[in-house]
């Protein structure tokens, strides 16, 4: 592995359930007109976390529950446990299977951690976002459809990276993940016009990687 490589996720497993409980849907607070669920387990969770949000954008999809768990994959209940567990609620079975390929497809094909240094131990997620789709609009209290920029890296980096984004790019900061989260890193969602929300990205790489090679400030 070398500085910049993708760090990919792994989707463990996934399920369709057709027809959920209604006692079960009740206590996930789906509506009447919500009647299958996608399950989906992956060892990142961030990149999960954008993958359903994808979801939402190419069917009929809501996100519906979506948790990491506590101090990452390498502590996970069980192999196809991972780091984080996502839900998609639909009117179908059809709707459901459409919402889970589009976020298994977008997780294997685009939504991927970066190394910061050669062995890979020092990962990051600096991942722009064109328009959210309506679980990431939620999370952030943005409208659906607004650029926006993923920004995740260990507590140091990531408060680092973070003000050198907002420094660099027309970016406004609408959520922190202060230190620590679940997995024990740090974060937050930027936005801004596209063009802005890129720069932001790329600005946060650089701080990352800036600490990586340098740890220690002379």
């Amino acid at each position: 592995m070398a500085v910049l490589d993708p760090i990919k996720p792994t989707i463990l497993a996934t399920r369709v359930i057709p027809n959920v409980d209604r006692g079960f849907a009740a206590r996930l607070g789906l509506r009447d007109d919500q009647r299958s669920l996608a399950l989906v387990t992956c060892d990142i969770d961030d990149c999960l976390y954008v993958s359903l949000d994808e979801a939402t954008k190419m069917a009929e999809v809501e996100v519906v529950y979506a948790k990491s768990f506590y101090a990452g994959s390498a502590h996970a209940s069980g192999p196809l446990s991972g780091e984080i567990i996502g839900i998609l609620a639909a009117p179908n079975p059809a709707e459901a299977r459409s919402g889970l390929a589009a976020c298994v497809g977008y997780a294997q094909e685009k939504a991927w951690f970066e190394a910061a240094d050669d062995a890979g131990d020092l990962a990051f997620f600096a991942h722009p976002i064109s328009r959210t789709g309506t679980y990431l609009s939620k999370e952030a209290g943005i409208g659906v459809g607004t650029p926006m920029a993923y920004l995740i890296a260990p507590p140091l980096e990531a408060t680092y990276a973070l003000d050198l984004a907002l420094k660099m790019a027309e970016v406004e900061m609408v959520v922190w993940f202060e230190p620590p989260s679940e997995t024990n890193f740090s974060g937050g969602f930027l936005t801004g016009d596209q063009s802005a929300v890129v720069a932001a990205c790329n600005a946060f790489r650089a701080g990352v990687l800036e600490i990586a090679a340098h740890p220690l400030e002379a």
